[in-house]
């Protein structure tokens, strides 16, 4: 598949629904009124998605992959951020595993498209159109 668009990016698309989910967990009666808590862990989801979204304007692989390492590290943060709302019982284990595991996908999936850019770019730089067995992503020539 060609990538047109951000949101033709599955990691764009799994971050989204990283973003939903805690944005529903901020709206329980106990983390609600954490504000500080609350706003940390809806900042860090949103960054997942909006810096998939802003790097896919860069210039370049090499600077496309700096904005998605940023997006990368926004999904651990959620995670932490997740302990902290489960020690303060504001969500419940059950709450924790299906948003913790929501990010550790949105992450790994995250990883494969920056190892997919880099290997794209060795490629290229070798003199090859594209890495063996794949597209080349639109845009990123």
């Amino acid at each position: 598949m060609k990538i047109v668009r951000f949101e033709d990016i599955e990691a764009w698309q799994l971050a989204r629904e990283l973003t939903r989910k805690v944005y529903g967990l901020t709206k329980k009666a106990g983390i609600s009124h954490d504000f500080g808590l609350r706003r940390q862990i809806q900042d860090a989801a949103g960054s997942s998605m909006h810096n998939i979204a802003e790097g896919f304007d860069s210039e370049t692989n090499n600077e496309f992959v700096r904005f998605l390492r940023y997006a990368k590290r926004s999904c651990t943060e959620v995670q932490s951020e997740l302990y902290m709302a489960m020690d303060q019982q504001y969500i419940t284990k059950a709450e924790f595993h299906d948003v913790y595991d929501h990010a550790g996908r949105t992450r790994a999936t995250i990883r494969g498209f920056i190892k997919y850019l880099m290997s794209y770019e060795l490629y290229q730089q070798k003199g090859n159109p594209e890495p063996m067995n794949s597209e080349p992503v639109n845009g990123y020539e």
